[in-house]
C-alpha cells in the first residue's frame, strides 16, 4: 500500500479520535467467563467437573461496541437498559472506569442482561443466559428516547449514534424509527449492526454492518461467500430496506463495503482465528470512529478490517485498544 494512506490511518488513530463523539444505543450486556479444567467425571451424574482456575467480566453487547470506541479515545457515551441487580451494578461499575458516559442508561425491573460462559481447557461447556428478550415498550421506552433526543440537542450533540442490535427487546422498531429520523433532521451519521429479518426498522440509517449471516437472514436465497454474490446481495437489501450503503463482514474473506455506486473487497489478513464473538462489535466501532472522524468509507473500512483482525486472535469478547491498533497498522498492507 502507499506510504500516505497507511500514515493517514495511523495519524487519524494517534491523534484524532479524541475529537469524535459518539452515541452507543442498542442492548447492554454483561459478559462472564468462567475459566477451568477438566480432569475427572462427577459421581452424582455422568457430566463433568470443572474446577475453575479464573474468571472475567466484561462488557458485551452494545456496550462492548461502546468499550471498543473507548479504548481508542473516542468520547463516548451509552444508551439502552439495565436492571436493578449485581450484574446491573458490575455493567455500571465497568462502564465508569473505561470513562463511558452511562447517565442515559434506564434501570427496569428486568435482569441485565448476562452471559455466563463456562470454559473447560479450551472448550466452551455451557452458557447461561440472564435476559428478558420482551421488546421494551411503555414508560421504559418513553425514558430511553427521551434520553436520547437530550443527548442530540445542541448542548451535547454527538458526531454519529450507532444502534447495536442483538435481538434483546431495545431496538424495538418505534425506538430505532424514532432514533433514525431524529439523527437525519440534526445531520447526524448513523450506522446499524442489525439483528433478525425485520430491517424495515432500519430505514434511512447511513450505513448498516451485518455479517454473511445476518445478510442471509433476509434474503430468499442464502448466498456464496463470493464478491459478486455478497455484492450484488448488498445492493438489493440496501435498496429494498432504504439503506444507504452496507459493509458485510465475511469472517475470513474479509470485508465488502458497498457505498454508492462503489465497491469495495478487502481480504483479511491470513492469521490463526480463536474466537469470532465480539469481532462485528470492532467493525462497527472503528468504521464509524473513523467517519466521524470525517475519513473516507474506503479508509474507514480498511482500518475496520484491520481491527478485527486483532480482535479474532483473541479468546472471549474483546475490545482493541490504541496501541494494538498502532502495532497491527506497523504491518499492514493494502491488497
Amino acid at each position: 500500500m502507499d506510504k500516505s494512506f497507511k500514515d493517514n490511518l495511523r495519524d487519524f488513530v494517534e491523534n484524532k479520535t479524541g475529537g469524535c463523539k459518539i452515541l452507543v444505543v442498542g442492548d447492554v450486556m454483561l459478559d462472564k467467563y468462567y475459566y477451568g479444567e477438566v480432569t475427572r467425571i462427577s459421581p452424582e451424574a455422568p457430566v463433568p467437573i470443572n474446577h475453575i482456575l479464573s474468571t472475567k467480566e466484561t462488557l458485551g453487547g452494545a456496550a462492548n461496541v461502546a468499550h471498543n470506541l473507548a479504548l481508542l479515545g473516542c468520547q463516548t457515551s451509552i444508551a439502552g437498559f439495565v436492571g436493578e441487580d449485581h450484574h446491573g451494578e458490575t455493567l455500571v461499575d465497568k462502564l465508569l472506569a473505561r470513562g463511558i458516559d452511562y447517565f442515559d442508561l434506564v434501570h427496569t425491573n428486568q435482569p441485565t442482561t448476562t452471559k455466563i460462559r463456562i470454559i473447560g481447557g479450551h472448550q466452551q461447556m455451557m452458557r447461561l443466559d440472564f435476559e428478558n428478550t420482551a421488546p421494551v415498550v411503555g414508560d421504559d421506552a418513553n425514558n430511553l428516547m427521551e434520553n436520547i433526543s437530550d443527548q442530540l440537542n445542541e448542548a451535547r450533540s454527538v458526531d454519529a449514534v450507532i444502534i447495536s442490535d442483538y435481538g434483546k427487546g431495545a431496538c424495538t422498531v418505534d425506538i430505532c424509527q424514532k432514533i433514525i429520523k431524529l439523527c437525519r433532521k440534526k445531520n447526524v451519521l448513523v450506522v446499524v449492526d442489525p439483528k433478525g429479518n425485520q430491517w424495515q426498522k432500519y430505514s434511512g440509517a447511513n450505513f448498516i454492518t451485518p455479517n454473511l449471516k445476518e445478510l442471509n437472514d433476509v434474503l430468499d436465497m442464502p448466498i456464496k461467500n463470493e464478491d459478486k454474490e455478497v455484492e450484488i446481495a448488498a445492493r438489493f437489501v440496501t435498496k429494498k430496506y432504504n439503506i444507504e450503503n452496507i459493509i458485510v463482514t465475511r469472517s475470513d474473506r474479509g470485508l465488502t463495503l458497498v457505498d454508492g455506486e462503489n465497491v469495495t473487497h478487502i481480504k483479511a489478513k491470513a492469521q490463526e482465528v480463536f474466537d469470532v464473538s465480539g469481532a462485528g462489535d470492532t467493525v462497527i466501532a472503528v468504521f464509524t470512529l473513523a467517519l466521524a472522524g470525517n475519513m473516507k468509507s474506503t479508509a474507514a473500512a480498511y482500518l475496520a478490517n484491520l481491527a478485527a483482525g486483532v480482535v479474532v486472535a483473541k479468546i472471549g469478547t474483546y475490545a482493541v485498544s490504541r496501541d494494538e491498533l498502532l502495532y497491527a497498522l506497523e504491518s499492514f498492507s493494502r491488497i
